[in-house]
Parts: C-alpha cells; structure tokens; sequence
C-alpha cells in the first residue's frame, strides 16, 4: 500500500467475547501502518457474562479492563454507546460522555450482542429481574442483598442460565427458598444420565421446581396459567434472548428477530462492507437449524469474521468455515457442576462429566474465553498481511456460498 493511501478503517461494534476476539485476530493479521483498528463498546471492562449469575449471587469479580485485554495491539478503544448506523454513508453514530461522535468506517464488524427478551407477560419489565448484563446483575445482587437473604426467589426458565442462577443463589444464599418455574421437564435437551443428576442436585440444595407457565409477574408473586398464585419476594426472567433492533433499522438483512442474515464468512448478506458475529447473527447448522446464542458459537464466528476479512483486503481467498460443537458446560453453585457433551449439531452424547471434576472443567474453559479475547492469534510465527487495491481483492468465499446457502454447508464448532 502506498503511503500516500488512507488507511483501511475498521470499526467493531461491541467488546464482547465475539468482537473482542475479532479485534484482536485483526491485530495479529493486518499491519498498523495499513488499517485502523477500532473497537466501540459501552464500558470500560471485558465483561465475563458466563459469571454474571456469580456477580448476581454476591461474589466479587474481577475486572478486566478493555485497555489492558487491547494492550500493545494497535486496537483503539473508544467508549460510548452506539446510537445510529448509516450503512449508505458508512458511518456509526456514538454518545460518548463528550457528545456525540460519528465514526466512519470501510469495514464494519458488527457484534452488539444480545439482552434479556422482554416477554410479552404482564409484570416482567416492571418487577422482574435479569442477570443479562452486569448492570442487571448487579441489581439483582442489591435486590437479595435488600431482603437480607431471605425470602423466595423465583427463576422463571429452565434453560442454561436458569439452571445456573438457581444453582448459584441456593448455593450462596442458604435462608432464601429457590424455586424454578419451567414449562418443561427439568434440563429436558440433556441425556437422561445429566437429567437424573440435576435432580439430585436440586435436591441437595434445596430448589423446588414447578412445572408451570407464568401468566403474570407481581411485586411478590407470580400468577401461573392455571390460576395459581406462587409467593416470590425476587422474580428473576431468564427465557431467552433478544438483539437489539439496530441492524435491522439501518437497513442490513435481518430475520424476524432482528438477527442479521450473513454468509459463510460471516459477512452481511445485503452488505458486503458489512460482517456480524455472536448473538447478532443468525448461523444455522447442517441440519437448517439455527444454532444457540453462546459463547461458543460466537468465538468460532468471531475467528472466522477476522481472517476472511484479513483474507479479503490481502486479496485472497478465506478459507471454508467449519464448526463443531463439542459440550455444554453447566455451573451448579462453586462446587458443582455438569458438562454434557455433544455431537458437532449439539445434540447429547451418552458422555457426561460431573461434580468438581465438572467444576475444573468449566473454569478452566472460562477462563480460557478471557486469554483467547487477548491473544486470538495467529499464533505461527509470520509476516503481518499486506493489504492490496481494492480491485485486486476477491469478493467471494471459498464456495461462493450465500446466506441461503450457509445451512446446507455449515458444520459446527467450538
């Protein structure tokens, strides 16, 4: 690249595990003096939001500064919450504590993430609680703090951050009553080896479950479909996940959901300028179905996004995306817990692992999320890719595949 040429601009939308990991994979491909790196997140710290049950619970975590996990990168850092995004004049909108900033960019990778989904139930918006965000952690940690311990808490879910959240306040807390409302059977996508051992771990700890739908959430009950009412001093929502609606209102190709539809490389499918990773993007596996918000699926994403776009502005081909799951890892307080491992289209092995062998494993996965965001590689000593005209770049994945075509060819992996 001459130097008389303006460096190649790219913006990443989010610090999470996803767009942390993208950055720093971009770091470790592309050359300072060619491109511009860019990371715009809310706050100032890495946020571990597999521990944000442990932070509700009342246990201190240590922060990681973004400044620290970007250190001696390049990676510029710049803090604000991301307001608007114009994809015609490639330019994002950003409140800082200074004002209002716009961002221009060549490349954009989009990684905001994903909340709590607002369910269609009265109450919850208004007397319901989340662990989705360190803030919503946080005030959740306040709320028990607030009745001393006491009282009941109510999950309302039974998925994995239900069963995580109910494990770690019977843990933590051992004068509040626990109770799990879940329209299934307990853990029902695990094998029934995994199943049994939850039971006997909710036994242990003293968690009562119901299996109900919740029709209505009050300032101390909740209102089940069939008329029943359920004291609960604390209601934590932990059915599922939604996006924001951003990409969606700036134009990019989304699902009903607001997920944005993206092609094996991870790269919008009505922007090329354009790549999603993480919970934002709607990947489906071999079967056609779309795979689970995870952290697990979001770093494969993020790797995938970070060398195709490397790929590209070095004008070669990214190479074919393959992903496999492996586990699911299931904390059930500090001294319990359960992986269940899975085929590479996540369905359960007969495998299990369990008790504080589980407990190693998990954190040591954990913190493995929290060293990849620093050092994503590549990790083989080599020269730093030089960038080439834009003419000279190629286009197109290895396959040439579509977002149409991504759940016929995609495999999974973690």
């Amino acid at each position: 690249m001459s130097t008389s040429t303006r460096k190649h601009r790219i913006v990443i939308l989010g610090a999470g595990y996803a767009g942390s990991i993208t950055a720093s994979r971009l770091a470790g491909h592309l050359r300072r003096d060619e491109v511009d790196i860019t990371v715009v997140n809310a706050v100032p710290d890495f946020v571990e939001r597999v521990r944000l049950h442990q932070l509700a619970a009342g246990q201190e975590l240590a922060k990681v500064p973004l400044a620290r996990v970007f250190r001696g990168s390049g990676i510029r850092l710049r803090l604000g919450w991301v307001r608007g995004l114009d994809t015609e004049q490639r330019r994002v909108t950003v409140d800082t504590d200074g004002g209002v900033d716009a961002i221009g960019y060549d490349t954009l990778v989009y990684a905001l993430g994903s909340q709590a989904a607002v369910a269609p139930v009265p109450g919850v918006d208004t007397h319901g609680f989340s662990v989705s965000t360190r803030t919503e952690a946080l005030r959740l940690r306040d709320r028990i703090a607030a009745t001393g311990g006491t009282g009941t808490l109510t999950v309302v879910g039974g998925g994995l951050t239900g069963l995580e959240v109910a494990s770690e306040m019977a843990e933590s807390h051992s004068r509040l009553r626990v109770r799990m409302v879940t329209d299934a059977e307990l853990g029902d996508w695990l094998n029934p080896r995994a199943r049994a051992y939850l039971r006997q771990v909710f036994a242990r700890l003293g968690i009562e479950t119901v299996t109900a739908k919740v029709a209505e959430v009050r300032e101390d009950a909740i209102v089940t479909t069939d008329g029943d009412v359920l004291d609960s001093d604390t209601t934590v929502w932990t059915t599922g996940f939604a996006v924001p609606g951003l990409a969606t209102e700036s134009g990019l190709a989304t699902d009903a959901d607001g997920r944005i539809h993206i092609d094996q490389t991870m790269r919008s499918a009505s922007h090329p300028d354009v790549y999603a990773v993480g919970d934002a993007a709607v990947v489906r596996g071999p079967q056609g179905t779309i795979l689970r918000m995870a952290c697990g699926t979001g770093a494969p994403m993020a790797l995938q996004a970070a060398d195709a776009i490397a790929a590209r502005l070095s004008g070669r081909r990214p190479h074919r995306f393959v992903f496999r799951y492996i586990h699911q890892n299931i904390s059930l307080g500090r001294r319990d817990g359960l992986i269940q491992y899975v085929t590479s289209d996540d369905r359960p092995k007969n495998t299990i692992l369990k008790g504080r062998a589980a407990v190693m494993y998990k954190e040591m996965v954990n913190g493995w999320a929290v060293t990849f965001a620093r050092h994503a590689g590549p990790y083989l000593p080599r020269p730093r890719r030089r960038l080439v005209a834009a003419s000279d770049r190629r286009g197109q994945s290895v396959d040439d595949l579509g977002a149409g075509e991504l759940g016929e060819r995609l495999a999974a992996h973690q």
